[in-house]
């Protein structure tokens, strides 16, 4: 069940009448929202319905497990052993396979081939995104970051609640836990913020982001070897507009969509390709996903307290992670590789936190960035490393005539670059004036602009980006 689709919305339609109807009995909403959430996972296969509710007993038992517990030996290896069993899972069916193809790669290039078990693994929507959020929720309870165990209900609806499940933002145990705790109030839930957010994720989904994948990048990504330099090159700035747009448009009917229920997401786009250094770029891009990293590894390792060299290591340890988390495939740890060397770089030089003292310096230093992270787009884009290199060679090919640059697309490649650079409270302004309108009315607006989103898309939604992560 994808969102821009009339199945999602009825089901929000009769979910969102349910939940408020019987939100003063706040179990009997939990126990809505909960089933709500299975069956929209169970839309996508039920069968992983039953992982999903496994790895709730796994983390509830082990919030339970920690709070009674007082040796902090013992609670240590509680914690160890949940988060073992809960990357267990994520490695063995993201990984398996990735680790048994290597192997045999590895065995026939020394001579020593063996029957290896194969096994055909089916990746289970959304299980990075919940299986971090089960992680999460162990490691608040062993930091004691929440206040006390939760029922097994509250965790269940927190494993599953459907606007993130299967594609973001990652919701912090010690953030969302405590919002279970009461049913909202009515008149606490931002209407028209939620309104407007819908609306802006449906708008780059269905028109910037769909387009662009489906006009430019993907036909120069499929066949880089028909198309010239200035093809790839717009193609490469097209899957940076795409993916930006996409997985925020994502994040942003999430948001809206839990606000309209009654629950506060983080936000998790800040104008990522503004930045003016890899490190201020990581703290604009996925901030759910790289605020993680950082505090469930990064830091942990040590971060920048052991020292120069130390600090190098644990930055390219921590983005090969993010890197490898994205994807089984040698193309996701190069993309982890770059960024953390880029920020290694960064570090070693002292350029991450300087500011530019002039104008041009600050245009210089955001241009700089936002190539180096569309070249490292372009290994997470390419379906192969091969595929990969046959871009990279391709942009030697100049003087070849334009055959994928359409005016319209251009015009989307430029949009979608400049909603990083308009003023960051150009939607809460936006917000101010709608909010004034009466709620009925909002409610036409609101249709009229999904109509016209509709009639200007193309045929059919595809996936979201990180619905494959």
């Amino acid at each position: 069940m994808i969102f821009p689709t009339l199945d999602f919305l009825l089901f929000f339609l009769v979910v969102f009448a349910l939940v408020w109807l019987v939100s003063p009995h706040h179990v009997a909403r939990k126990c809505m929202l909960l089933g709500a959430s299975y069956f929209f996972y169970a839309y996508w296969d039920w069968r992983f319905t039953f992982l999903l509710a496994a790895s709730t007993l796994v983390n509830w038992g082990a919030g339970w497990l920690l709070a009674a517990e007082k040796s902090e030996i013992r609670r240590k290896w509680i914690a160890a052993c949940a988060i073992a069993l809960n990357l267990l899972a994520l490695g063995f069916f993201k990984y398996y396979g990735f680790f048994i193809e290597s192997l045999d790669g590895l065995l026939r290039s020394v001579g020593w081939q063996r029957d290896l078990p194969f096994i055909e693994v089916i990746l289970p929507v959304g299980i990075s995104f919940f299986v971090f959020q089960g992680i999460s929720y162990v490691v608040d309870a062993y930091r004691r970051d929440l206040p006390r165990a939760y029922s097994l209900l509250d965790v269940a609806v927190y494993k599953s609640f459907f606007p993130q499940l299967v594609a973001g933002p990652i919701v912090r145990a010690a953030d969302f836990m405590p919002q279970l705790e009461r049913p909202p109030r009515r008149d606490a839930v931002f209407m028209s913020m939620a309104l407007l957010l819908i609306l802006w994720g449906l708008f780059k989904k269905a028109i910037v982001a769909n387009y662009l994948a489906t006009d430019l990048v993907d036909p120069a990504f499929l066949a880089p070897s028909e198309y010239g330099a200035l093809d790839l090159l717009l193609a490469i700035y097209a899957y940076a507009v795409q993916i930006y747009c996409d997985f925020s448009a994502y994040s942003d009917i999430a948001i809206g969509v839990a606000a309209l229920l009654g629950y506060h997401f983080m936000r998790n786009f800040d104008q990522p390709y503004r930045a003016q250094s890899l490190q201020e770029f990581w703290r604009r891009w996925h901030i759910s996903l790289s605020s993680w990293l950082r505090d469930y590894l990064y830091i942990p390792l040590g971060g920048n307290r052991k020292g120069k060299v130390r600090t190098y290591v644990n930055l390219m340890i921590t983005m090969l992670l993010g890197g490898i988390w994205h994807g089984a495939h040698w193309k996701f740890v190069l993309w982890g590789a770059l960024h953390g060397g880029g920020l290694a770089v960064e570090r070693a030089l002292g350029l991450g936190e300087r500011p530019r003292s002039t104008r041009w310096g600050r245009i210089l230093a955001t241009l700089v960035i936002f190539h180096f992270v569309c070249f490292a787009w372009i290994f997470f884009r390419a379906s192969s490393m091969e595929n990969a290199l046959a871009v990279l060679s391709g942009l030697a090919r100049w003087g070849e005539p334009l055959l994928l640059a359409k005016p319209y697309l251009l015009a989307l490649i430029t949009l979608g670059i400049a909603i990083n650079f308009t003023p960051r409270t150009l939607l809460d302004r936006l917000e101010i004036k709608f909010q004034r309108w009466p709620l009925v009315l909002q409610g036409i607006a609101a249709g009229l602009v999904v109509v016209l989103i509709e009639t200007m898309g193309g045929d059919g939604v595809a996936p979201f980006i990180y619905f494959q992560f």
